[in-house]
């Protein structure tokens, strides 16, 4: 039997501007308290994200 005991999401935000940064963290911080998928499973699952930026010229 599978059982999943964690989830881990990775963002890769490409071609942020220096200016709109502090928007994509802020609305990153609060995302998962949103997400119905999230708000489902966050009692059994333990779901952590992260927010990383590249590059728009790197993808």
């Amino acid at each position: 039997m599978l059982v999943i005991k964690r989830i881990r999401v990775r963002y890769v935000l490409a071609g942020c501007p220096d200016d709109k940064r502090e928007a994509a963290e802020r609305a990153h911080s609060f995302h998962a308290a949103r997400c119905p998928v999230a708000r489902s499973v966050g009692g059994c699952i333990q779901i952590s994200t992260e927010l990383n930026y590249v590059d728009a010229n790197a993808t």
